[in-house]
């Protein structure tokens, strides 16, 4: 089975505690000796996780960049749900989805998956041809959500788009032009948040495929929000009206 990288303290100490089984390695920075360091070698430690001594360049060398904070874990990828049909067959409550139409930097992205994971959303989408797969830069700026939210490429994203709008899932998308805003809208309904790249936008066909578009009121000299930013205001509108309805949720 092939490995894969996984680096800095808060998502390796997410796949600690969700799967330490999965970590075949941990290397770390053996000349790091502060008290975060060894809080965390602690918890290494406890887990049974093979520890190895390792320099700056090797640690660099096996996440590919300087960022690592002294940690590298050589790690097997977690199951997933079979599919995305699967995962909405199996949830108890309305879904909340965040799709990403052309996010193709990994630091939006990994910021985007840390969000959805704090908002209770239940999936991310992207399509294959048009957005940026997990990797150890996503998994670093997640946070450890790599390790936790459900993430989907699929290979038409405008069928996905009506596959869910089939089960009853309200389509809404992002956009500055349109008639109403994020905080007229009922996010206790089943829903999936559509946001495009920041500057690009939705795809003209993903935009058609919109039940409705809904902008975010933008109060100052500033035109648009960050995409990973846009989620987490719309993500947390709809978990904020779920949590003081809950029964509708």
């Amino acid at each position: 089975m092939s490995l894969k990288p996984l680096f800095g303290f808060h998502a390796v100490t997410v796949r600690l505690k969700v799967a330490p089984q999965s970590i075949r390695e941990l290397h770390i920075d053996a000349t790091r000796r502060d008290q975060r360091m060894k809080q965390f070698l602690i918890r290494a430690e406890e887990a049974g996780v093979n520890i190895i001594a390792s320099d700056d360049d090797r640690l660099s060398k096996l996440c590919g960049n300087h960022r690592h904070q002294g940690i590298v874990a050589r790690v097997e990828s977690l199951p997933q749900a079979h599919s995305l049909d699967d995962l909405l067959d199996g949830l108890s409550e309305a879904p909340l989805l965040l799709v990403l139409d052309g996010v193709t930097d990994p630091h939006n992205l990994g910021a985007c998956l840390r969000v959805a994971d704090g908002a209770g959303a239940h999936a991310v989408i992207a399509p294959k041809d048009h957005a940026v797969g997990i990797n150890a830069t996503v998994a670093k700026v997640a946070s450890g959500a790599a390790e936790t939210m459900p993430y989907f490429m699929v290979t038409n994203l405008a069928r996905t788009l009506g596959e869910l709008k089939e089960r009853d899932i309200w389509v809404r998308g992002t956009s500055d032009d349109a008639p109403r805003t994020l905080f007229e809208a009922d996010f206790k309904v089943p829903t999936a948040l559509v946001l495009g790249a920041e500057g690009a936008g939705m795809r003209q066909l993903t935009r058609k495929h919109c039940d409705e578009l809904l902008s975010i009121p933008m109060m100052g000299a500033v035109e648009s929000l960050n995409v990973s930013v846009a989620s987490g205001v719309c993500l947390y509108e709809a978990r904020r009206q779920r949590l003081a309805a809950p029964s509708l949720a």
